[in-house]
């Protein structure tokens, strides 16, 4: 039987060899039993609510006919899906569940995964991704379905006729309400924007341009394969938008991940900005220049430097295990400025808890435009306060038993990460070593791809090159 497990953001396969129209359909008449349950649970807060699923997908191949096929299903079980009418951000979707009060959201995405993944991601009735709680229902629904060898015969897979909705207009409604426009009009501002042949277009670049904005585009153009490169917006696959806002042709570059979920900023001076610097510049904006008030979440193994920005705010922190699942249900439950991740996500208070790539690049424009400086001065200005952070990841492919062995090793504890001596051991993800004067290391397993992630965090350059050095020692 096929294995089908939802990772830290759904599930994810090798579009044919394991992610097939049958266990889409298996996956989803998996999800359909858990509504279905949940609908007739009392004490569920979908109880009573009109049983609707809004449906989604990216650019990636087949992407149309996956929804399709997910539709089938819930429309067999009485369940009425609404699938958006071209390829659609993975905020947009979130916002639309909310705002239309379905009872969830089903999204065929990969995310910046390669060109040959696809991906099945399950949303709540609040718009963010399903806790590991709900996907263990499902994952048990679905090893139930196979057992009694369940099977589905449907209309030839791309026919089957679904209602069809638009949600930009309501999506637009609600960013209207999050970002002051009317600044980056007034600024003239001139900005390069790659969309890495995903979701964005139509999205992130007519705001731009409503708004005023002289914009650029790169890698606007539908591609299933994304040029070869993984959809993700880092300093190596915004290299092109860096020459550009270097030459002077634009004052910022922004971009987004393959399904707009994620983003990536470059500086004036054409610098590739990490997501924790994004993420303590949000912070920084929201607070002084718009008076928010509330805490800060970020998970465990991104920048202290969101701590040291805190700090100087007199904004409290929460620490949360990976997946924005987790900072999602803390910007449920409490009022929170703005909560992210080192991988790039992130949202703010009065919006979806799901990860919003489109909200983080206009954040980033509206704070030039206000503050009338680069990003790296206000960070410059920033680290003289808070002293400097440097940052790394290093990501390292294992075989199974290797990789349990190196794990089952770190879970013990070390005493020291080469020469830096541990102060505190921290294991609510992965394993976390603190160590003198803010600097720090962390190991987690991936939840989507076959790799360990050391994370490292030190304050000066030195001390990052000896960090690196000595971890790579450890997964050597």
């Amino acid at each position: 039987m096929a294995s089908i497990k939802f990772g830290t953001s759904g599930w994810r396969d090798i579009i044919a060899r394991d992610f097939t129209f049958e266990n889409v359909q298996l996956a989803t008449q998996g999800i359909a039993d858990y509504l279905k349950s949940e609908l007739a649970n009392p004490a569920s807060p979908i109880h009573g609510r009109q049983p609707v699923v809004i449906l989604g997908h990216d650019t990636r191949f087949l992407g149309p006919e996956f929804s399709l096929a997910a539709a089938e299903i819930l429309a067999a079980n009485g369940i009425e899906p609404l699938l958006c009418d071209r390829d659609t951000p993975t905020p947009v979707i979130a916002h639309t569940i909310r705002h239309r009060k379905a009872i969830g959201g089903i999204n065929m995405t990969a995310s910046h995964n390669p060109a040959e993944y696809q991906g099945l991601k399950f949303s709540t009735y609040n718009g963010a991704p399903a806790t590991p709680e709900v996907t263990k229902q499902i994952e048990a629904n679905i090893v139930k379905l196979q057992t009694a060898r369940w099977s589905f015969k449907g209309v030839p897979i791309g026919t089957f006729a679904a209602k069809r909705i638009n949600p930009l207009p309501d999506y637009f409604k609600q960013i209207n309400q999050l970002i002051k426009f009317a600044v980056i009009k007034k600024a003239k501002l001139k900005i390069a924007v790659d969309l890495c042949y995903g979701t964005g277009h139509g999205y992130l670049d007519v705001l731009l341009a409503k708004a005023g904005a002289k914009v650029t585009l790169f890698h606007n153009e539908l591609n299933p394969l994304f040029g070869g490169h993984h959809p993700e917006p880092n300093a190596a696959n915004m290299a092109e938008v860096s020459k550009f806002v270097r030459s002077g042709k634009a004052g910022i570059g922004l971009g987004l991940d393959g399904d707009a979920d994620r983003f990536g900023i470059v500086d004036k001076d054409g610098t590739w900005l990490t997501p924790n610097q994004v993420l303590a510049l949000a912070l920084y904006h929201l607070k002084k220049n718009r008076g928010w008030t509330g805490a800060v979440v970020r998970t465990v193994p991104t920048s202290h430097q969101v701590d040291a920005v805190a700090a100087l705010l007199g904004v409290k922190v929460h620490e949360t295990p990976v997946g924005f699942k987790y900072i999602g249900a803390l910007m449920e439950s409490e009022p929170i400025i703005v909560g992210g991740e080192e991988s790039g996500g992130l949202s703010v208070k009065g919006h979806v808890p799901e990860k919003d790539g489109i909200l983080a690049c206009l954040l980033m424009a509206e704070l030039v435009a206000t503050e009338k400086k680069s990003l790296g001065q206000i960070l410059k200005e920033l680290a003289k306060q808070t002293g400097e952070f440097y940052s790394d990841r290093i990501n390292v492919s294992f075989a199974p038993e290797k990789k349990d062995a190196l794990l089952k090793m770190l879970a013990g504890g070390l005493a020291n990460i080469g020469a830096f001596k541990v102060e505190k051991f921290i294991t609510t993800d992965g394993f976390k070593f603190l160590l003198p004067k803010g600097e720090w290391v962390a190991f987690r397993a991936s939840g989507t791809e076959p790799l360990i992630r050391c994370y490292l965090e030190a304050k000066t350059k030195a001390n990052l090159k000896k960090l690196d050095a000595a971890c790579r020692k450890l997964l050597a």
